[in-house]
């Protein structure tokens, strides 16, 4: 099928402990929870993970390189704002999302409550319909250290349409 070989997949993933005293803030949304996450910026796990699968689609350098952890600039910093940038160089270089995947892992908090405004935020900062945003909530039963509550992992896929 012509246009297929401008198709591209990008895996993306983060995790971070929990920290008391901080808000947790999961795909831009603030998710009430005693504790928030652990991290230079804001520590939004979810938006880490998609903005590194959508970086790595569009065959560009990850998070960490873009906004280094050591720079006093991204301290705090929130990660709408990162991929919104991102999804802003993407159209500069003519690639298009079709489509992002993501799973939260965690004992609590649970996602289902929070999924649609999380989805609606995603799926506003990188210029997508929400219908093309999916999020969803797992967990690992009470093993290892996110069944023991210790932090939260993200994991993402982004299909993109690079211009050709």
């Amino acid at each position: 099928m012509p246009g297929l070989e401008n198709l591209a997949v990008g895996l993306g993933m983060d995790c971070h402990r929990f920290e008391s005293g901080r808000p947790l803030v999961l795909g831009g949304v603030e998710v009430p929870h005693d504790v928030g996450l652990k991290a230079h910026s804001d520590g939004d796990v979810l938006l880490h993970a998609v903005i590194d699968a959508v970086l790595s689609a569009a065959d560009l350098p990850d998070l960490g390189s873009l906004y280094p952890d050591d720079d006093p600039a991204h301290a705090g910093r929130s990660s709408l704002e990162m991929a919104r940038e991102v999804a802003r160089k993407l159209k500069v270089g003519g690639t298009r999302i079709l489509s992002l995947d993501s799973v939260l892992i965690c004992q609590k908090p649970k996602i289902a409550p929070h999924r649609e405004a999380i989805r609606a935020s995603i799926a506003e900062a990188f210029g997508l319909r929400p219908g093309q945003v999916n999020v969803k909530g797992k967990t690992y039963e009470g093993m290892g250290p996110l069944g023991r509550k210790e932090g939260i992992e993200a994991r993402a896929v982004a299909l993109v349409l690079r211009g050709g």
